[in-house]
């Protein structure tokens, strides 16, 4: 058990304003493995004092030099990809391989993009006698939940200093072990004190303080719907803009000509990696009525054979919660094919994999994010049914289509109510937009999409000549 000390404020690692503490717990086993400060308003307000004082000089820094920061930045995390891996799988209880090659691989690559992005973004262009600026919006508050806790930091952090912000990161209290080895990573990197601030703590306390601060521009939350909205009001009260990547329940349709093994087996393995904790998880999968029950046959062989290959769910509450939705699947009459809210082991917060069947589209567990390993799969008439019961949620964050080929299956995507649809079981790309539709959020992350929520326009009219 490890004690770690202090807040990574302007450039130092200071101690916290008060003595409270929060216990980092391993889900697979309960072990309490590490403390942390838990940060106060006295301790946020040190930070965003710092964020603001350093704000002039960072701004200033010519996009090439804040592209080498973030260059240098990417070569740290890379140094320590097996220490951060090992971290992830720790507090997280990510399987060893998956923290690997996700965890760490995917932030490595989106830092880098930032660096490649910050040296070739036009921050400014001519239009007729007019010079467009597009420079930093200012204070950045950046508060990240534990499910793939380095990405989210590097998707908000990276943007946010490649448009000259300066930044302070609330990161979720389950998995602030890693936010500690990132703040380590930008100080190696050599990025300028104040730039970047870290502060650990609850959510009702230090994520709350940092939301309804006045010296913070602009508010990057990701988590969920319920806690974005409070967010997202308060900013709102104080007229300071938001970016909100929330709740999903993203739809995995198989149109009649797909490939069904295919589409099945990606669709499972796709709601069961990080253990269902992923907000984008094709969690409803809709097939037509004809190849129904062929497709639960695949689904609940591909899901049995996870088996324990999958990780627990990042705590107690989690696991209660998720398997509350299993209980309301069965009394709500959905048919248990796999799974169920037997324990599979002892210790740990493990859920089985689990798929339910005869699904309807009002049922709760195909209308409410469940973040655990669920699948719900429900039948369709033809291709307008689908496309009503995929958009009949709250949610739009993203979702899957296959077919026999490409253009029929983007054809069908074009009308869904979603941020970012996979075509065919096309890959995540780092540098394209991720983002949701309705109440799945505000603003987009990743690429030039990403960069411009940190970025506000100011536009110089000059005498035509």
């Amino acid at each position: 058990m490890k004690a770690h000390e202090g807040m990574y404020i302007a450039g130092a690692w200071r101690p916290a304003a008060g003595e409270d503490v929060l216990e980092v717990v391993n889900p697979a086993d309960e072990q309490v493995i590490a403390h942390v400060p838990a940060g106060t308003a006295e301790d946020v307000d040190a930070a965003v004092r710092a964020a603001r004082a350093a704000l002039p000089a960072w701004a200033a820094t010519p996009p090439a030099e804040r592209a080498a920061r973030l260059a240098a930045l990417r070569d740290a995390l890379a140094a320590r990809k097996d220490e951060i891996a090992e971290t992830v799988t720790a507090e997280l209880g990510s399987p060893p391989a998956f923290s690997q090659a996700v965890h760490v691989g995917l932030p490595i690559l989106v830092a880098g993009s930032y660096a490649e992005l910050a040296a070739s973004h036009p921050f400014e262009e001519k239009v007729g006698h007019s010079v467009v600026h597009q420079e930093p919006i200012g204070v950045v508050g950046a508060i990240t939940p534990w499910n793939y806790p380095l990405h989210q930091i590097v998707a908000k952090v990276a943007p946010a200093l490649a448009a000259g912000c300066t930044v302070v990161l609330k990161p979720a209290e389950d998995t602030p072990l890693t936010a500690r080895l990132f703040a380590e990573a930008v100080h190696e990197a050599g990025v300028p004190a104040g730039v970047f601030n870290l502060v650990t703590g609850l959510g009702p306390v230090a994520g709350q303080a940092l939301a309804e601060h006045e010296g913070v521009d602009l508010v990057s939350f990701t988590g969920s719907t319920a806690v974005g909205r409070r967010i997202g009001a308060t900013a709102g009260a104080a007229v300071k803009k938001v970016a909100l990547e929330l709740g999903g329940k993203s739809a995995n349709v198989i149109l009649p000509s797909a490939d069904l093994v295919k589409a099945v087996n990606v669709g499972v393995a796709n709601v069961m990696s990080n253990s269902g904790q992923t907000c984008s998880a094709w969690t409803r999968m809709l097939v037509h009525r004809e190849r129904y029950e062929e497709a639960v046959e695949l689904a609940a062989a591909a899901a049995a054979k996870y088996g324990d290959r999958i990780g627990p769910v990042v705590n107690a509450r989690q696991r209660d919660r998720v398997r509350g939705y299993i209980d309301k699947g069965l009394e709500e009459g959905a048919r248990l094919v796999v799974g169920g809210t037997e324990p599979p082991v002892a210790r740990g917060y493990f859920v089985r994999p689990t798929v339910f069947a005869d699904v309807t589209p009002g049922m709760t567990i195909a209308q409410e994010e469940i973040f655990g390993p669920v699948l719900s799969i429900l039948a369709y008439e033809d291709e307008d049914d689908a496309v009503r019961i995929a958009n009949g949620t709250v949610y739009g964050l993203a979702g899957a289509v296959w077919a026999a080929d490409d253009a029929e299956a983007a054809a069908f995507a074009r009308r869904l109510d979603t941020g970012q649809v996979d075509i065919n079981g096309g890959r995540f790309n780092p540098s394209a937009p991720f983002g949701g539709y309705k109440q799945s959020g505000v603003g987009r992350e990743l690429g030039a999409h990403g960069l411009a929520e940190y970025l506000q326009t100011k536009s110089l009219q000059f005498q035509e000549r």
